[in-house]
């Protein structure tokens, strides 16, 4: 909001008296008071709406671990939620030290921010804690990705150590690339990309193929989880143990995402006119919801019908993946395409992830959560719509300031958007690719990514964290006293028997 202001001569020159200065004055003073509480009540709206977006954005951890969680088997459910918790912990302090500084340090160079190193002189107009608050809860989100790629079968340190390298490094340098005023391929730069920079709004990009290609390395340097695929090369289902975990977390994701897309705009009391219109960028995070919902619909029943063909099975984990991968092929648009666009975005998100998971059991690859090809592949996806379907006045309100910025391509908008996105997707897998192919080939060689196959087939719960999310026996064998409070004790089930047991869940 611009500010106001008075000025007491002026206004005394328009009373017609020089004696009405002190008149003047007085009335300046009142006007300048209410125009700096509307400066203050700006500010505190926009924060507000950012904070409220940071904390649907971090509740998506909770609805990654319940997701992640009923896509494994029971036997290590402890082991994926831990991972879980710890990717918001340690993408905590990492992206509070490093990971803000790198992305959003500014003024910066366009590789990599150098500011704000454990939020040093953070607060401005610009950047503040609410901010910081916000990108984390961003950064932790692709860190999550990846850990849903190497589920089941990786090492607790590979973990803590590929976390705190992804949330402080890897993706902030990404992120001051393309969401930076000062990153080389940022729409707000000085110097556009082919006139246009990159339009990668809420991270398909920036945050999905980051952590899709970061698992697909991880998932592909270790190998397939044991009984994957037969001695033929055959692919044998490993399901997870809880259809309802994965129910739970989808919803939670859904719920999340509303922070996650409208959210990016960072602040919401901004008028698109001269003042005094119903539309201006209220509307704007409207309609981002809406176009989310409907790419999220449409590739939900894509899939359910895709599939139903494929298999002759009404799979629910497959229409729960599908609708999120619609979620993440539309997040980089979702600001600057009209609705009916973010319906055939889901519809090609749908087709892109079930060829992706046909591709993958081909080359043999296994992903417990089709993390690589959901986030990756149509993260990808995502990035191409966008520079086929955004609107000139849509890029125009979003991106201001820049008259005959390029949109999109089957918008009349011509190739240049197109092009940039395309260098978006080659950088970032490359990027991606040479830094975290790298650390987890590193750990492989040095014995420190993968379990033993021992490990493997008991489950990381009973041999790595000293017991199982679930008690499967108990009896309340022991009589009333004071310090068993009411006598109730679960059963202690014999470590043999139980590895046994659920060595051989599916």
């Amino acid at each position: 909001m611009a500010a106001l202001t008075c000025n007491a001569t002026d206004l005394g020159g328009l009373l017609g008296s020089a004696t009405n200065l002190t008149a003047a004055t007085y009335i300046c003073d009142r006007f300048d008071t209410i125009s700096a509480r509307l400066s203050d009540t700006t500010y505190a709206v926009d924060t507000t709406y950012l904070l409220f977006s940071a904390y649907l954005v971090f509740a998506m951890q909770l609805g990654f671990a319940m997701l992640c969680a009923g896509s494994v088997r029971a036997k290590n459910t402890m082991n994926i939620m831990l991972t879980n918790v710890l990717d918001a912990a340690t993408g905590g302090l990492f992206y509070y030290l490093f990971g803000f500084a790198f992305a959003f340090g500014s003024p910066s160079n366009t590789f990599i921010g150098k500011h704000y190193f454990g939020l040093q002189g953070i607060t401005s107009p610009s950047a503040d804690y609410s901010n910081f608050l916000y990108q984390w809860a961003f950064a932790i989100a692709a860190a999550g990705i990846t850990s849903g790629s190497i589920a089941e079968r990786t090492q607790f340190v590979a973990y803590l150590i590929y976390s705190s390298f992804l949330t402080g490094f890897v993706y902030p340098v990404v992120s001051h690339w393309f969401w930076s005023s000062d990153g080389w391929a940022s729409p707000t730069h000085s110097r556009l990309l082919f006139g246009s920079g990159v339009i990668d709004f809420a991270g398909s990009g920036v945050v999905h193929m980051v952590g899709g290609i970061a698992g697909l390395w991880g998932a592909l340097i270790e190998g397939p989880r044991i009984g994957r695929f037969d001695h033929a090369g055959r692919p044998i289902a490993l399901r997870g143990h809880s259809a309802t975990l994965v129910v739970l977390g989808t919803f939670l994701l859904w719920f999340g995402w509303y922070g996650f897309n409208p959210g990016s705009f960072l602040n919401i009391l901004k008028s698109y006119g001269d003042g005094g219109s119903y539309y201006g960028q209220w509307s704007a995070v409207g309609r981002t919801a809406v176009t989310t919902t409907l790419a999220g619909c449409t590739a939900a029943l894509t899939t359910l019908f895709g599939k139903r063909l494929m298999s002759g099975h009404w799979n629910v984990t497959d229409v729960c993946n599908g609708l999120l991968g619609g979620f993440a092929a539309i997040t980089s648009g979702c600001s600057v395409v009209d609705p009916w666009a973010a319906i055939v975005c889901g519809f090609v998100a749908a087709a892109v992830l079930i060829g992706c998971n046909k591709l993958a059991e081909r080359l043999r690859y296994d992903d417990p959560l089709e993390a690589a090809q959901l986030h990756g592949g149509c993260g990808a996806w995502g990035i191409l719509f966008t520079a086929l379907f955004a609107r000139e006045k849509y890029v125009n309100q979003v991106y201001p300031g820049r008259p005959g910025r390029p949109y999109g391509l089957f918008m009349g908008g011509g190739g240049r958007l197109l092009a940039a996105h395309v260098i978006q997707i080659l950088v970032i897998t490359g990027w991606v690719s040479a830094l975290m192919g790298s650390l987890f080939y590193i750990l492989h060689r040095m014995g420190l990514l993968r379990i033993s196959e021992e490990d493997e087939l008991a489950g990381m719960d009973l041999t790595r964290h000293g017991g199982f999310a679930y008690a499967y026996d108990d009896e309340d064998n022991s009589p009333p006293s004071n310090n068993n409070g009411g006598g109730f004790m679960m059963k202690a089930m014999r470590a043999g028997a139980t590895a046994t047991a659920t060595a051989n869940q599916v």
